[in-house]
């Protein structure tokens, strides 16, 4: 059965599900999402991975689909650990089950963002391999696709890097899943506080020494200005649907 009125779902998350603007979050999460065999969500502590825990332990009970979640700690400010804590006991709250990865050793004194992103991945990678699971979910939604967009302009990237971030991707055997680019932050903000009422913010992300967050702060003048994001998303489609004939003839020739 599909219907969440008749899926036995803990008591707990189904008040959080009585939200129609929720429901219907969820409904368009569920139609996209699709995945039939085991994942792990990555979680951060921000409201955009909190959402996505929630909506991937929905989606695991209806579908009867194993997953879990892992936070990665990467010890880069001394709060971070804390953090991953409290993420971790928040998560527990709520019946969903997840594990923090640590970062340890050196860190980098430059390109500290790129390099995070890294480590992040090689250690979310590892524990796929170790469980033996094909599938990563993460929760980059359409800001961070507007966001790499532009960084990678400004960085001198061809066609295939300025449509990089996708919806689904293969690294290896490992399965890169973003089934929020086409959710906006703010009804992430939404999902986190009602169902949590909680989530981090991370002081770097006012740190204008990082690219993306310069990047960030321009986007915010360019909507004051008329930025339509609407027609940059045709604009990403069209690019997008372009890599993909150059890709196609590469290919076959």
């Amino acid at each position: 059965p599909k219907n969440l009125n008749v899926i036995k779902i803990p008591k707990i998350l189904k008040e959080k599900l009585s939200n129609k603007r929720i429901i219907k979050l969820y409904n368009n999460f569920e139609k996209d999402f699709d995945i039939k065999n085991a994942f792990i969500t990555a979680v951060s502590g921000g409201p955009d991975s909190l959402a996505l825990a929630f909506l991937t332990k929905i989606y695991s009970i209806k579908n009867n689909v194993n997953f879990s979640c892992f936070i990665v700690d990467h010890k880069l400010r001394k709060e971070s650990t804390v953090e991953a804590i409290q993420v971790k006991k928040i998560l527990n709250n709520l019946n969903i089950k997840s594990e923090i990865l640590t970062w340890n050793g050196k860190k980098p004194s430059k390109n500290i963002q790129s390099a995070a992103r890294r480590k992040r991945y090689d250690l979310l990678f590892s524990k796929c391999q170790k469980l033996k699971i094909n599938n990563l979910v993460l929760g980059h939604h359409s800001e961070d696709l507007i966001e790499n967009f532009f960084i990678r302009l400004v960085r001198g990237s061809g066609l295939k890097g300025l449509v990089s971030l996708e919806k689904k991707k293969i690294f290896g055997k490992i399965n890169l899943i973003r089934p929020l680019v086409n959710f906006n932050k703010k009804d992430l903000e939404f999902i986190a506080k009602h169902v949590f009422n909680f989530y981090i913010n991370d002081i770097s992300n006012e740190n204008t020494k990082f690219t993306r967050i310069r990047i960030r702060k321009l986007l915010k003048e360019l909507e004051n200005n008329g930025f339509d994001k609407a027609k940059f998303f045709l604009t990403l489609k069209n690019l997008r649907k372009s890599n993909q004939v150059v890709s196609f003839y590469v290919e076959n020739n």
